[in-house]
């Protein structure tokens, strides 16, 4: 049976409201070989305490200043000690308790396993599906219009993992996802829904900042043409979605 070990890393920094429902949906999960490590910036709301009534079920946790959340992402990978690394950083949700074993039970051997996300808002209630449905199959090069898998809904081999590269302070995920896609073999669509997103975030607050990061990691990976036509492309769809929205509600 295939049953490799999971490294789930979470990152938190001043989230008592919404620490322990990422938490709980790690350490009920019945996959029995799974490492949790929790990476905390040094919070002084009473997150700490809330990890530390479930210090039990963790693997690994520090709790130091860092410089931002992709420092600590990368605490979190040199601390990991799996075959494969999953992100759950405080507020999302893995989708339920099982969804660990259904992901390993799909296929043997994959170096990237992925799946489909729920939005869910502050309360914790669902918005529906992400509006980027994840794809059918993908490469490296079908994230050339944007995040088509979300980062909490993407299971990868360790071994082809590197660093964040900390150039990037809001869209770092997506060059990290790319540089592992090109160097996978086996990438397996799970077909489920995996986790649950709270909407968000540091990106959606700097958003313009989180564009001009994206423009760079797409020219870096794609090279500078297919970007800037990609870029109209997805304008153009944008258009079209807001247009076809505006009649419906009308």
């Amino acid at each position: 049976m295939f049953q490799p070990k999971l490294s789930i890393i979470t990152i938190v920094y001043n989230n008592v409201r919404d620490i322990e429902r990422t938490i709980r949906s790690v350490i009920n999960q019945t996959y029995p070989a799974i490492e949790y490590i929790i990476v905390d910036g040094l919070s002084t709301d009473g997150t700490l305490e809330v990890i530390k009534r479930y210090e039990a079920h963790i693997s690994k946790l520090i709790s130091e200043k860092d410089n931002g959340i992709y420092e600590a992402m990368n605490k979190g990978l040199a601390m990991a000690t799996g075959d494969y690394v999953l992100f759950m950083n405080s507020g999302d949700e893995l989708y339920a308790n099982d969804t660990v074993a259904k992901v390993f039970a799909t296929a043997a051997d994959g170096d990237i396993y992925y799946g489909e996300t729920e939005m869910i808002n502050d309360e914790g209630q669902s918005l529906g599906r992400r509006r980027h449905q994840a794809p059918e199959q993908f490469i490296w090069r079908d994230f050339k219009y944007g995040m088509s898998v979300s980062h909490q809904a993407i299971y990868i081999r360790r071994s082809i993992t590197e660093p964040y590269d900390l150039k990037y302070q809001l869209s770092s995920d997506i060059d990290w996802i790319v540089k592992a896609a090109k160097k996978a073999k086996k990438i397996v669509n799970v077909n489920q829904y995996v986790a649950k997103y709270l909407v968000g975030g540091m990106s959606k607050k700097k958003h313009r900042q989180s564009l001009k990061e994206r423009f760079m990691i797409m020219k870096q990976h794609y090279g500078l043409l297919p970007t800037i036509l990609n870029h109209f492309i997805i304008a153009f769809n944008l258009g079209w979605y807001w247009l076809l929205n505006r009649r419906t509600n009308d």
